[in-house]
């Protein structure tokens, strides 16, 4: 178990609705504040980590480009975890998600850094 304060976000919207910029956002203030970010993918959501869609969404023009800060999210070692109906029903095989984001095996993901007393966002 982590030390850091823990922040858990669950993203329901997909490329097209402005509140998923602002989920990525909230979720690089948190890691750029020290933060143990997780984000969870739900619904549409999961459309934001398949290889290539990110690259040409901007959806806040005050935001860095999306495909930057999904990455930035990443590099930095978060859990980024995709809901396995969610992905299955749009076709999506581990192969087509970015490196780095994980097809959960349970939900169990989700609660383990909620149960570590990690706040929850939803989007």
């Amino acid at each position: 178990m982590s030390d850091k304060r823990k922040l858990v976000i669950v993203i329901t919207r997909g490329l097209d609705d402005e509140r998923s910029s602002v989920a990525w956002s909230i979720a690089n203030g948190g890691i750029g504040a020290g933060l143990d970010v997780s984000i969870f993918l739900v619904s549409s959501g999961v459309d934001w980590v398949r290889k290539g869609a990110a690259n040409a969404a901007h959806l806040n023009p005050l935001d860095p480009p999306m495909k930057d800060m999904i990455q930035n999210v990443i590099d930095n070692g978060s859990t980024v975890g995709v809901c396995p109906p969610c992905a299955k029903m749009r076709g999506y095989e581990a192969s087509d998600l970015l490196d780095g984001v994980t097809i959960m095996g349970s939900m169990a993901a989700v609660h383990a850094p909620i149960l570590e007393g990690g706040a929850v966002l939803s989007f």
